[in-house]
């Protein structure tokens, strides 16, 4: 099956709980190679493709150190608007560029090591600069996910097996 066959898919809601008051899931399913359908069944968007970069994959969408490269960018580029906001100053835009620096471990294992991120926020008239320094030094606090990747997070796997069901 080729992405483009994939594309029209659609994911079955009656087997996703999409309560608004849980913790959102996410689900995967293998197309072909490396290649994953990533559901978010409560979004509009829906879903979108990952692959991992050659020589395993051909990069169709996103591999995970980019996704979770994103993850931390989006997190603290929405923490930061979220307080510039409370404090009145008129976003133009934000820009954001991450960068997931990876390396192999002590066991040779490729591990992300690093996120480098780079926030360009560009305003609508001036700013009042007491405002901006304590945003400044609140935003990252605000983030679940940078909050999260720079403690570690717990992760727990269940591999369930037509033996292990």
């Amino acid at each position: 099956m080729s992405y483009t066959e994939f594309k029209c898919v659609e994911l079955d809601k009656s087997l996703v709980n999409v309560s608004s008051t849980e913790n959102p899931k996410v689900y995967l399913e293998l197309v072909h190679d490396y290649v994953f359908k990533v559901s978010f069944p409560d979004t509009k968007l829906g879903y979108f493709i990952m692959d991992e970069p050659s020589p395993l994959g051909s990069l169709e969408g996103p591999n995970a150190s980019r996704v979770l490269a994103a993850a931390v960018g989006n997190c603290l580029s929405a923490s930061l608007a979220f307080c510039l906001r409370k404090y009145k100053v008129k976003l133009k835009t934000i820009k954001t560029e991450v960068e997931p620096v990876v390396e192999r471990n002590k066991e040779g294992y490729w591990r992300v090591t690093r996120i480098n991120v780079k926030i360009a926020p560009e305003f609508e008239g001036e700013v009042d600069s007491a405002q901006l320094n304590r945003c400044l030094e609140l935003f990252e606090k605000y983030c679940v996910v940078t909050g999260a990747v720079r403690s570690g997070i717990d992760v727990n796997v269940n591999v369930s097996t037509p033996r292990t069901q």
